[in-house]
């Protein structure tokens, strides 16, 4: 795995109401603070990336649907720079994912229902300290197209 990334399982609480999907509290190990909570949604077999954030950590966890969460170290320094890593999250993998400034990251909606990421930031967003690349663009070296394994 990636330095400094972190994936940390979840509890679904289920019952003949409904279920509750716990995602990240103040009181975890893992908390830092907390600067905002947003959703963003995401079609079937749609990319949204590249991006990194200079100072924002993200904590990721899909409360709808299923993705593809691709990481990428280009830190400086970093025991893992020029590392991939793939992470599918959602129903089957109910996972937070805790991401650190730098390390670039992009997702893929999978399956066939649209996916919601809930992310609770470290920061509220400020267009200043993200960047954004074309999840095409061949300077991570990376292919979103499926792979038949």
């Amino acid at each position: 795995m990636i330095q400094g990334v972190f994936v940390h399982p979840l509890k679904q609480i289920l019952d003949e109401r409904g279920k509750i999907m716990h995602m990240l509290r103040s009181d975890d190990e893992h908390f830092e603070k907390f600067g905002e909570i947003y959703f963003s949604m995401v079609y079937p077999g749609v990319v949204k990336g590249w991006h990194i954030h200079r100072e924002m950590t993200l904590n990721y966890a899909v409360i709808h649907g299923i993705i593809k969460l691709v990481l990428y170290d280009d830190r400086e320094g970093s025991p893992t720079r020029g590392e991939i890593a793939e992470i599918f999250l959602g129903e089957s993998n109910y996972s937070l994912v805790k991401i650190p400034p730098n390390v670039w990251n992009g997702f893929k909606g999978m399956g066939i229902d649209p996916a919601i990421v809930a992310n609770c930031s470290t920061i509220p967003h400020r267009p200043d300290e993200i960047f954004r690349m074309d999840a095409f663009d061949n300077s991570i070296p990376y292919n979103w197209d499926l792979v038949h394994r």
